[in-house]
């Protein structure tokens, strides 16, 4: 009897040891309105801070960004609200052309746990009016150099307001994305959080993401997929409009759209390195009342005894954006590395981040010796090469490289990328 309940117990520790060697991967994507140019309502990054610092994501995904100093703003903001080891992608300003108003000064852009994840490559692919911004990073995890895991997150935001000229355009900015994802392999992760401003599935927009002929084909993972627009059977995955009260920007139509979605490539929901967690998309500070519809989200109808998300929270959220954020949790078998390990990683330093022809690196750890170091333009792609020795003090001619912002990383080390810049 005693050998039974012993092996009762080792399977159960067993059980126990397998589950806890997964780990957890938080995803936010927000949409930021307009910041931080939209000034009607006072200081709502603190409103921003109380948001991060409740949710805690990993990667946070953002679009309606104006310029470098608000991207930097959310920066700090999330490196105090949920950990110090936050880092951005690289800021660039919209490249598509834009013949339909000044839309110029609503970028996306990528932060991320350090940590937990190393950015490989970032990729624009233009559309006519705002790009896509994609990044493809890696996860800082044990075998890495192995066996690596790689997601493609993909932020965006298509062209607003109802009618079939603007479906229209919506349609065509997806046909320039789908250009681009069909030179992917038909295994790759790709997650793609973005305001995608449609009305219901059936647009051509969202049709032709979910289509099984595409190379990648995407999935709605909270499976809500219908006629949302001002349809309250659907409250429960609606965005926007967080208010009713006119004089604060952005929209103030009520709850009554969903807008803002995250949706995964179809291998992501089952058979992928890193998968997407049943049940967990959701419309954070929605809590999927009826009650709530075209109101503001801040409404004591939108919370009844025993709801998740609570007034503080609805009122922050009501503060900052028109729009609410969408969650979703990821999962991987795979370990990540401890922060002590990234941190050992990371001693390599520049001499001077201002580059005229000489690029002089100080080297203070072994691992780091006979490493390929990579360059990198602002938009991501590896211009140079390298192969570092094992000194401790190391110069690299750079001289053909045009003046400009660079980054600099090393193959197979989980170490932030450094910046510097050529100036001759």
């Amino acid at each position: 009897m005693k050998k039974k309940i012993l092996g009762f117990f080792t399977i159960i520790c067993l059980a126990f040891t397998h589950v806890s060697a997964q780990e957890t991967v938080k995803v936010m994507f927000y949409n930021l309105l307009n910041y931080p140019l939209e000034e009607a309502v006072p200081n709502r990054i603190d409103d921003l801070s109380y948001i991060l610092n409740d949710y805690q994501p990993d990667l946070f995904l953002v679009c309606e960004l104006n310029n470098i100093t608000g991207a930097m703003d959310v920066l700090n903001t999330v490196k105090s609200a949920v950990n110090s080891n936050f880092e951005m992608a690289t800021y660039v300003s919209n490249t598509s052309d834009d013949n339909f108003g000044d839309q110029n000064d609503l970028q996306n852009l990528l932060y991320y746990d350090s940590t937990k994840f190393t950015i490989e490559e970032e990729i624009i692919v233009p559309t006519y009016l705002r790009d896509f911004n994609v990044y493809r990073i890696q996860l800082n995890t044990i075998n890495q150099a192995t066996d690596p895991i790689e997601i493609y997150v993909i932020i965006c935001h298509l062209k607003a307001s109802s009618g079939t000229f603007n479906a229209q355009k919506r349609f065509e900015m997806v046909q320039d994305l789908e250009t681009y994802l069909d030179t992917l392999p038909t295994d790759t992760n790709v997650l793609l959080g973005g305001d995608l401003n449609v009305y219901t599935n059936s647009e051509g927009a969202f049709q032709t993401l979910i289509s099984s002929a595409n190379s990648i084909t995407f999935v709605d993972p909270a499976n809500r997929i219908g006629s949302w627009h001002n349809n309250p059977n659907y409250v429960d995955v609606f965005t926007q409009s967080t208010r009713t009260q006119n004089g604060l920007g952005g929209s103030t139509g009520g709850f009554d759209d969903r807008f803002d979605f995250i949706l995964t490539s179809e291998n992501m929901t089952s058979t992928a390195d890193v998968t997407y967690v049943p049940n967990s998309y959701q419309v954070y500070g929605n809590n999927g009342l009826i009650s709530c519809w075209n109101k503001s989200i801040n409404s004591s109808d939108c919370e009844t005894t025993g709801s998740q998300f609570s007034y503080e929270l609805r009122n922050a959220l009501h503060n900052f954006s028109d729009h609410l954020p969408v969650t979703v949790s990821l999962e991987t078998d795979a370990t990540f590395l401890s922060n002590e390990a990234v941190e050992l990683l990371s001693g390599m330093q520049l001499e001077t981040t201002i580059i005229n022809q000489n690029l002089t690196l100080n080297i203070d750890h072994f691992d780091l010796y006979n490493e390929r170091l990579n360059i990198y333009n602002n938009l991501g792609q590896n211009v140079k090469t390298f192969l570092m020795n094992s000194d401790s003090k190391q110069h690299f001619n750079v001289s053909d490289l045009q003046n400009g912002l660079y980054y600099l990383k090393v193959s197979n080390i989980p170490s932030n990328p450094i910046k510097f810049i050529i100036a001759n």
